[in-house]
Formats: structure tokens, C-alpha cells, sequence
């Protein structure tokens, strides 16, 4: 299964990507032997319309064109579910073991994802009922991804 990151906005060069960087790099040593082919990040400029409605069609209609047909999609939005790794890890597990070719995590932009989007999400999930910024997410996100390869696999990584 393949790992596919669609966010809104640019991760400029500084500490955010380098960490993210990080987290990708690890899993994707320890991925293929849990049966993921690595992680992709999409990065979709941003809406410059004037009203939030707009921006979001827009955004959202661009992050549609991304993702391949038979995917799994994943919201990460503020009104989603907080799960614990745990729980997250058996997602991905479930999805790598029902052959989904594709799970898409989707980040929006700063007026958030459109409500059509949400919907056609199988999972929606939040970190926190606190606000994020994008490239917060993308860190957190990646982090997340890489815990849940170690839980997968066994690995000491997550001592919950």
C-alpha cells in the first residue's frame, strides 16, 4: 500500500521540513518490510480567492485531482476523532491487509477542508481540539505514520 500526503501550502526549508523529512526517511526504512511502498507528499498551492468558500471548493477540488482511483481517505481536521497510536496503527494495518492501493492523508489549508471533502473521508482525525498550522500537521502526521510502522512491526519505537 502506498502512503500518499496531499497538503495545502508548502513546507518551506527550516526546522518543520527537516523534521518531517526525518519521519518520512525513518519509515521508509522499516515500510517495505511491513508491505507500504513509502510515503508521497503532495503539496497544492493555496486558494488565493477573497472569500473562504471559494478557496475551499477551490482547494478542495485540487486535492480531488490528487488522489487515485481505489484510495483510502483520511482527513485531518479539527472536528475528527482523536485516536491514540494504537488505534491509528490498526487502521493502516487493516488497509494494508484489505490491499487498499492507496491510503490518502489530506491537510487543508488555513479555512480548513470543505465540508464535501470531510464526507467522502473514511476516517477523519484531529490532534487535539486545539487549532494547528499546516506544516505543524505534516510534522505531527509523519510522526504518527512512522509510529505506527514501529507498533506494526513490533518495534520499541512506541512504549505506550
Amino acid at each position: 500500500m502506498r502512503l500518499i500526503v496531499v497538503s495545502i501550502g508548502r513546507l518551506k526549508q527550516g526546522p518543520e521540513r527537516e523534521l518531517a523529512e526525518r519521519y518520512r526517511e525513518r519509515f521508509d526504512d522499516i515500510s517495505r518490510k511491513l508491505g507500504f511502498r513509502g510515503i508521497e507528499i503532495h503539496e497544492i498551492a493555496e486558494s488565493r480567492a477573497r472569500d473562504a468558500a471559494t478557496r475551499m471548493t477551490e482547494e478542495a477540488a485540487a486535492i480531488l485531482a490528487a488522489i487515485p482511483e481505489k484510495s483510502v481517505l483520511v482527513a485531518l481536521d479539527e472536528r475528527g476523532d482523536n485516536i491514540d497510536s494504537a488505534a491509528f496503527a490498526r487502521h493502516l494495518g487493516r488497509w494494508r491487509d484489505e490491499q487498499a492501493a492507496n491510503t490518502i492523508f489530506v491537510i487543508g489549508g488555513a479555512d480548513g477542508l470543505s465540508p464535501d471533502l470531510r464526507r467522502k473521508a473514511k476516517l477523519r482525525i484531529a490532534f487535539g481540539s486545539a487549532t494547528w498550522p499546516h506544516q505543524m500537521v505534516r510534522v505531527m502526521l509523519l510522526e504518527q505514520i512512522y509510529r505506527a510502522a514501529t507498533i506494526l512491526a513490533g518495534h520499541p519505537y512506541h512504549r505506550a
